[in-house]
């Protein structure tokens, strides 16, 4: 193992670009190297240079296709991305997590002898970092102290899942340093939804969690919440010549807490129509035999919500054996059908409370604008406000990028591609 001022020089001679060209793409490596170093010069004014060091990374996610469907059992195809956190860490025999994070005036720190939820840590890292040392603990693995630093490009609001991927890199720092061998990358993913749930506060599914900790294109079926299936493959846009653009339309997502419990809540009112609990529980025939009874009762728009949960279950599959089969084109149709399922049936393009902003609702319209006939578009995660997807050629990039920041302003659109590692730690040999 290697001491912080060692690690650097083996980054400079080269010794990690085929790592670095794994994780990013040939066309990011000397910017990745220098992130790298940075980290490790930032590691070494908190902690000293003598240090040894291993490194970690963990992707950001995009939401593929299944929108609004996990809560209710359904099934969903996420991606991880090439945004993510790394940190470098370094053991201690304290028992207590130490994390400086670039942006924050003040280390994390987390006494490890208290393994129970702290009020005051409800909504904070310490809580998430605390939840996931106990989520390891109670699957029958080990915890210790480590100091580390972290640096994040998956920004905070960006619709990429931060908080997700803060969690999962915690669980893949305490798997690699304390040899926790038999908790796997899915394992860390369920830990890490564990300590969003009850160390922090929120009542979070397991889709982010799950994309990034297995990284890759990924199908997630919650037929069975607590043991879901996770299906992974490979997914390379470069090779068709594309780019996946993820744009904040900057909306407020102030006062929408209703809005998104009511998508589920009225899915959940179609399955109770049939004494379930959720719609997984119900078959698609059912519902269409029954609407006229259902939209009596429960009204229109549920009705539309469970059309959607059926059709998006079924799209979320279509799309993975699009990419397994290598049929692209077949690809982007399911993304827009999905889009327009969002749109029309779920209806979160925007909030019926507040219609003069519609923000998602403009940026999906200026994409299909400019990349009708050639790409593909979406709104993706909650809706209402937030952020849209788009699948960009490489000849259009320049024009898309500039088109969609005339309207959201500068800097608003992320250029991405698909992450084939989940949560891992960084080696010469990945």
């Amino acid at each position: 193992m290697a001491n912080v001022t060692q690690l650097m020089e083996k980054i400079i001679a080269g010794e990690y670009d085929t790592s670095f060209t794994k994780l990013y793409g040939s066309g990011q490596l000397e910017a990745q190297k220098q992130r790298y170093i940075k980290a490790l010069e930032s590691f070494a004014k908190e902690y000293g240079t003598e240090r040894e060091v291993a490194l970690y990374s963990a992707p950001g996610r995009t939401e593929i296709g299944g929108n609004h469907v996990d809560h209710n059992n359904g099934v969903v195809m996420a991606a991880a991305v090439d945004l993510d956190i790394i940190a470098v860490v370094s053991r201690n025999d304290d028992n207590v997590v130490r994390l400086k994070s670039e942006g924050f005036d003040k280390p994390f720190e987390v006494d490890l002898s208290v393994m129970e939820p702290q009020q005051q840590e409800m909504g904070s890292s310490n809580g998430l970092i605390r939840g996931v040392a106990a989520g390891i603990l109670q699957k029958g693995g080990k915890v210790g102290g480590f100091d580390g630093y972290s640096t994040s490009s998956v920004l905070s609001g960006s619709g990429l899942s931060s908080s997700a991927a803060f969690e999962v890199v915690i669980g893949a720092i305490f798997v690699g340093e304390y040899g926790n061998s038999n908790i796997d990358q899915v394992e860390i993913a369920k830990i890490s939804q564990y300590a969003e749930n009850v160390f922090f506060g929120k009542p979070c599914g397991l889709m982010d969690q799950t994309a990034c900790a297995v990284g890759g294109a990924i199908t997630i079926d919650f037929a069975d919440p607590t043991q879901p299936i996770v299906n992974k493959i490979a997914f390379d846009l470069e090779k068709h010549g594309f780019a996946l653009c993820i744009t904040d339309t900057k909306g407020s997502h102030a006062d929408l807490t209703d809005d998104y419990a009511a998508i589920r809540s009225e899915m959940e009112q179609v399955a109770a129509f049939f004494g379930k609990k959720v719609l997984r529980e119900v078959s698609e025939e059912q519902v269409f035999d029954n609407l006229a009874a259902l939209r009596e009762q429960l009204g229109d728009r549920a009705c539309l919500r469970a059309m959607h949960f059926f059709a998006e279950c079924r799209r979320a599959k279509e799309l993975y054996t699009a990419v397994e089969q290598d049929r692209f084109a077949d690809f982007l149709a399911h993304i827009i059908q999905g889009g327009h399922s969002s749109f029309e049936y779920n209806q979160n393009a925007y909030s019926i409370k507040s219609p003069k902003e519609q923000g998602v609702a403009l940026g999906v319209a200026v994409s299909q604008h400019i990349l009708e006939g050639k790409g593909a578009w979406r709104l993706q995660g909650g809706g209402f406000a937030g952020t849209i997807q788009a699948f960009v050629p490489f000849s259009m990039l320049e024009t898309y990028k500039t088109q969609i920041e005339k309207v959201f302003g500068e800097g608003a659109c992320y250029v991405l591609n698909v992450r084939n590692y989940g949560a891992v730690a960084v080696t010469t040999d990945m």
